[in-house]
């Protein structure tokens, strides 16, 4: 393996297996740590290494039937369960809330398979975050996993039914017809309208869906110190982004990429309702009187923030 590879991979990366789960003998009336068995944790640290190997190509694995519902957030549970060990903290968020229904929901189920696990709502704690539509505010460290649910891992199929023509054009890096979507929204629009699921350029080659994160967030996955893991468990595809990789958003010579701003009427930026930030990404609402009111999606940060 290159050794440069090897310095920046996580060891929790490699296909690494308790031996004691793969004892015959032991108790299985129970469920095994971390709910999968040591064979579906097995095969999917090897497709993670691959993942990992190979930036932003969707590498097939076997995707198991969980106790929740394909669509919301299998793929990227089945890769939690695969890496956490019981010295290991954990951050679990939906749309940047650590309060939201899914968010709850599975770190309840965590918890519960994977006695030992330590859990918190506090980023730069964490060894590994499960999030579902965001990236944190906090910037990853060198040691730290992000791992995304997906919806849906390729971006090619908005202009391409066909999945063989897809790894195809993947292959030879021919995402012209999607360079023709975006044209087309310039000219229809004067501008790019797709405001999440931003098609990003990985290492120069292979474009990814970065999940249905906002345009604010993309930026966050270029040349980062941690690790990003993307699992779709109903299109059974993973991938990575690994640490200090080039992540570039698809935009013209002549068009740069933006972000949005949350600038009022007067131009000027708005700023969180309850704690005055101004560089984080905003969630709009009603108040009960009726009134618009900004606040940071991502609630540590905010909570942080409030607390300086």
């Amino acid at each position: 393996m290159n050794p440069t590879l090897q310095e920046t991979v996580p060891e929790k990366v490699l296909p690494q297996v308790n031996s004691e789960e793969l004892d015959s003998s032991k108790d299985n009336s129970t469920h095994e740590f971390g709910f999968l068995d040591s064979f579906a944790k097995k095969e999917i640290r090897r497709t993670l290494f691959k993942a990992v190997s190979i930036p932003g190509y969707q590498v097939p694995y076997s995707s198991r039937e969980m106790p929740i519902a394909r669509g919301f957030g299998t793929g990227g549970l089945q890769i939690t369960l695969s890496l956490l060990g019981q010295e290991d903290v954990l951050k679990v968020i939906d749309q940047g809330s650590d309060e939201s229904v899914n968010a709850v929901n599975i770190r309840n189920f965590i918890s519960k398979t994977c006695p030992g696990v330590s859990l918190t709502k506090h980023t730069p704690e964490a060894t590994i975050i499960q999030t579902r539509h965001r990236i944190p505010e906090f910037p990853l460290k060198l040691g730290q996993i992000l791992v995304l649910q997906v919806p849906y891992p390729d971006p090619l199929v908005i202009v391409e039914n066909s999945e063989a023509k897809r790894k195809q054009m993947h292959g030879e890096g021919d995402y012209a017809r999607l360079w023709v979507k975006l044209y087309e929204d310039m000219v229809q629009f004067s501008e790019i309208t797709i405001s999440h699921r931003y098609p990003t350029r990985i290492n120069g080659h292979y474009v990814i869906d970065p999940s249905p994160i906002p345009r604010f967030d993309v930026p966050k996955l270029h040349q980062v110190p941690g690790l990003y893991l993307f699992g779709a468990g109903r299109e059974k595809k993973i991938y990575a982004v690994p640490p200090f990789t080039d992540a570039q958003p698809l935009t013209f010579d002549d068009v740069p990429f933006r972000v949005e701003d949350f600038k009022d009427a007067n131009g000027n930026r708005r700023p969180c309702n309850r704690c005055g930030s101004t560089d984080s990404y905003l969630d709009e609402f009603l108040d009960e009187e009726g009134c618009r009111v900004y606040q940071c999606s991502d609630s540590d940060y905010c909570n942080s923030m409030l607390n300086k």
